[in-house]
């Protein structure tokens, strides 16, 4: 039992809010690719963090690396797990796999 109504609503908002998933993308400025699978991630509403590597060697080696050196744009990830690049993303949402990764 709560004290305090206050507390009661807050406990059942918490519930309610739906939480997502951390998503990442390697990108570059001008990529159609990469503009494409941003657009996806768009349309439903997901938050990502993207690190435009315009030219930027180290930071596509650190991509590479977590991409199991794959070096093409994008690479995705989700909570950690490489999903692929832009084909890979939309193959996911195909199938119907892709949401229930990013809730």
């Amino acid at each position: 039992m709560f004290a305090k109504d206050g507390i009661i609503a807050s406990a059942i908002c918490l519930m309610g809010k739906k939480t997502m998933a951390a998503v990442e993308i390697y990108s570059w400025s001008r990529c159609p690719f990469c503009a494409r699978a941003k657009a996806l991630l768009d349309r439903k509403e997901i938050d990502y963090q993207e690190y435009v590597i315009d030219g930027d060697e180290e930071a596509r080696e650190k991509m590479a690396k977590r991409a199991n050196g794959r070096r093409s744009l994008p690479q995705i990830f989700i909570d950690d797990r490489h999903i692929g690049g832009c084909d890979d993303l939309y193959d996911l949402d195909d199938r119907g796999e892709l949401d229930p990764l990013l809730n």
